[in-house]
């Protein structure tokens, strides 16, 4: 079968589904905030509407995310104007962040270019070489317990204020999109006062982490793919060394699909409203394998590209002295 015919029937645009991703997942956005600021003092509705406040704002990030490829709405235009008016409410300016993820899909499982990705990786070889701080910075970097949270809090509400390759890419759509967050910051307080400013800063938080979570999931597991020009193979590297998570239908449809991330960087003209259908009506041959939940938690754990072994690996052990007494 040749995947990438295959992969084209699927990557066609339609502005209904488009429309009707877009403007639903505002309506929940809004819907959710409304119940979780309205019912503050009301745990039992608070928590609810947070925590699908949280996959809605995720949710809009990967709509920014389509229309950065512009897969979402059937024209250039179209995506171009979209992703602009969700940059307010994803934290994230449009251009931006589109030109830094272009620019990470050419890299992907590029040893020699690991700039490009979200989650920094050193090789076994490199940690073997590095000096006790590098160690230490890098040990507490990919701490899950400090990358998720601490993650979370600098890129989105810090780092994503002035990103990387703003001068490149575009200061002024920077500072138009910091002058719109605080507009839109300034309407949500004078509707709903300090307590509508916290309640909507602790669900974007948690939204935030539940995004670097998926983030670290999508090119971070046992068996992913990295390697050195002229042996790196793009094809292997998009379907390998990018992650099918397996969490469940509706889990797919909170979060856009980016759960299905080999299919999008093998082929990103698919809009996420038809990625599950192209993924799993894949012949079982070339179906990939999918990672459940246990697995993904425990791929936390994984830290060092292994160049021999070709797979992500944990910290290596502290080796054994002999010369020191053990404990009896």
């Amino acid at each position: 079968m040749d995947l990438r015919a295959y992969t084209r029937q699927y990557a066609v645009q339609d502005n209904l589904l488009a429309s009707l991703s877009y403007f639903g997942t505002f309506a929940v956005y809004f819907a959710s905030l409304f119940l979780a600021i309205r019912y503050v003092d009301n745990w039992v509705i608070m928590l609810p509407a947070g925590v699908v406040f949280a996959f809605a704002a995720v949710r809009l990030y990967v709509l920014q995310h389509d229309c950065g490829h512009h897969s979402l709405f059937e024209t250039r235009q179209q995506n171009e104007w979209a992703g602009h008016g969700l940059s307010p409410f994803t934290f994230a300016p449009f251009e931006v962040m589109k030109q830094n993820h272009n620019l990470h899909h050419s890299g992907i499982g590029n040893l020699e270019h690991r700039e490009t990705g979200e989650i920094n990786t050193m090789t076994v070889r490199e940690w073997n070489a590095a000096d006790w701080k590098t160690r230490v910075f890098y040990r507490l970097y990919r701490n899950p317990f400090i990358l998720v949270p601490v993650g979370a809090a600098f890129t989105y509400f810090l780092r994503y204020r002035w990103p990387k390759n703003t001068l490149r890419f575009g200061w002024k759509g920077v500072v138009l999109h910091n002058l719109s967050i605080v507009l839109m910051l300034g309407l949500l307080y004078a509707v709903a006062g300090m307590t509508g400013i916290w309640v909507w800063l602790a669900f974007s938080f948690l939204g935030g982490m539940l995004g670097v979570f998926l983030v670290y999931l999508q090119h971070n597991f046992e068996d992913t793919y990295w390697d050195r020009r002229p042996d790196l193979d793009p094809q292997i590297a998009a379907l390998q060394g990018s992650s099918a998570l397996d969490f469940g239908w509706w889990f797919d449809l909170a979060v856009a699909c980016i759960t299905l991330h080999d299919i999008h960087h093998f082929n990103a003209r698919i809009p996420s409203y038809r990625l599950r259908a192209c993924h799993y009506n894949l012949p079982p041959e070339y179906a990939p394998r999918r990672i459940k939940f246990p697995e993904a938690v425990a791929a936390l754990n994984l830290k060092l590209w292994d160049e021999d072994r070709k797979r992500l690996v944990p910290f290596p052990k502290p080796a054994h002295r002999p010369d020191v007494p053990q404990a009896s």
